[in-house]
């Protein structure tokens, strides 16, 4: 009898086979299964961390002998994902929203709804306006979100960063530190009239920005750095020769003979210095920043207004009555003019207090004969360019006239200097006084111009302040 062992016929002959200890033939328990004696049969159990019906047994997984409890910190830690999930898309959401506002209610006060008004109108007009309005994710991604290292230019209205639109285009993005609400309309103005202005030498106003809480404006790019980096760097200066300078200053000249003379309305740079006189490849002048400058209503031919301008190139009158005009321009237009003839800065501490103002050096020196003694180094001086030189010298003096009125205007300075390029001996109608006409050189008689300086010295604290004012007054 199976499960059983012995002699039938007998009583209790019939015992019961331990088949966990007699293990035979037809065990069929797992090797590590428990095996539990049962009468006349057994059973086969697998031991814990294994499983199977005890003929088999299989080690368990770890992962499967706690995946209770895993199922239950899975669960847990679902539910909590997606109460983060949801909360935070409701976050995100909110802060959309919230941002969303916020770009809105810039827009607003930066002038974007008069802005857009205007350009419609622009838009049937025989003077197509074609400013682009940017967003702000369009420029924070063109500037790599404003990265210090797309710097390429710090002054006192803002920075001014590389930036590299969707479609490769270079450009360079000014950012302002500050902005007069109180003057949008005159900032909508004047980036109307900047972005219509056509002129080889000014740097292209491209757009603007003005979700932002100051506006940012997007300009063409260009290239070779400023004329002050040019004029103040022995090496670069020394390919800047007399023709070279001559031509940039006639370039300048012709500029603001234009901003003055034929854009409607008017516009008064107010901010004319070498720093803002940026060169391309080709040594071509491109003036930029208009961040201080001023339309001119129809009906006015000056505007009272706080002094702003940059230290060494304020036009004194300006200075001494707040009365801004075009001539401003002219005078501040005439310190960059000795710059380029000097190759010195316009108001250096470092230098003697006799010369500290460029401007002011430059009138004592012409004044005694001197003019040599300061003319930059790389300036070739032969009788072929003294002529040319005398009459620039002239030019110049007559543009730091500390009388406004008895300053040229730019239209007869860009007029004079480019005749002057021209080899046309155009100045020779104001030579007024024969001693005009005597050598350069030191050794003989002394240039000197028929001029009365003694009406034309400024105080030396003349010119020593630099006022700032929120952004647009202009740009």
């Amino acid at each position: 009898m199976q499960g059983y062992d012995g002699n039938p016929y007998l009583k209790d002959g019939c015992q019961d086979i331990d088949e966990c200890i007699d293990r035979k033939s037809d065990y069929r328990c797992a090797k590590d299964a428990i095996c539990q004696n049962t009468e006349g049969s057994y059973t086969c159990i697998c031991p814990p961390d294994f499983s199977g019906n005890g003929t088999v047994c299989n080690r368990d997984n770890p992962q499967r002998i706690t995946q209770n409890i895993y199922f239950v910190l899975g669960a847990t830690a679902g539910v909590a994902f997606a109460i983060i999930i949801v909360f935070g898309w409701s976050y995100t959401a909110f802060q959309r929203r919230k941002m969303s506002k916020m770009k809105k209610k810039f827009f607003q006060e930066n002038g974007g709804l008069v802005l857009q008004q205007r350009l419609t109108r622009e838009e049937g007009s025989s003077h197509n306006s074609t400013i682009k309005i940017f967003t702000a994710e369009e420029l924070e991604k063109a500037t790599n979100g404003f990265d210090k290292d797309r710097v390429v230019g710090q002054g006192g209205f803002g920075t001014v960063y590389k930036g590299y639109l969707k479609d490769n285009c270079i450009v360079a993005i000014k950012k302002s530190k500050v902005i007069d609400r109180n003057q949008i309309e005159q900032f909508i103005n004047e980036v109307l009239v900047l972005s219509q202005v056509n002129h080889r030498n000014v740097v292209k106003l491209l757009g603007c920005c003005l979700e932002t809480e100051v506006p940012l404006l997007v300009y063409e790019f260009i290239s070779n750095g400023t004329l002050s980096e040019h004029l103040h760097d022995k090496l670069k200066a020394s390919n800047l020769s007399l023709d070279i300078r001559l031509r940039v200053a006639a370039e300048t000249a012709g500029v603001l003979s234009y901003l003055h003379s034929a854009a409607y309305p008017p516009i008064i740079h107010r901010d004319i210095k070498s720093v803002n006189i940026l060169l391309d490849k080709t040594y071509t002048a491109k003036v930029s920043d208009f961040g201080a400058s001023r339309l001119v209503p129809a009906d006015q031919t000056e505007l009272s207004t706080l002094v702003q301008g940059t230290l060494g190139y304020l036009d004194p009158e300006y200075l001494q009555t707040n009365q801004l005009n075009e001539k401003s321009d002219v005078y501040s237009f005439g310190v960059v003019l000795v710059e380029l003839l000097t190759g010195r800065k316009a108001l250096c501490f470092e230098r003697p207090a006799e010369e500290r103002s460029l401007a002011q050096y430059f009138v004592s020196s012409v004044e005694k004969g001197l003019l040599l003694d300061i003319l930059d180094d790389n300036i070739v001086y032969d009788k072929t360019n003294e002529e040319k030189l005398k009459n620039v010298v002239k030019l110049a003096q007559r543009c730091l006239n500390v009388k406004g009125d008895e300053r040229p205007t730019m239209k007869e300075v860009a007029a004079e200097l480019e005749a002057g390029l021209r080899l046309k001996c155009s100045w020779a109608e104001t030579d007024r006084h024969s001693e005009e006409k005597e050598s350069l050189l030191p050794g003989t008689q002394r240039l000197r111009f028929g001029y009365e300086y003694s009406e034309h010295s400024t105080d030396a604290d003349s010119i020593t302040s630099h006022v700032t004012l929120p952004f647009p007054g202009g740009r």
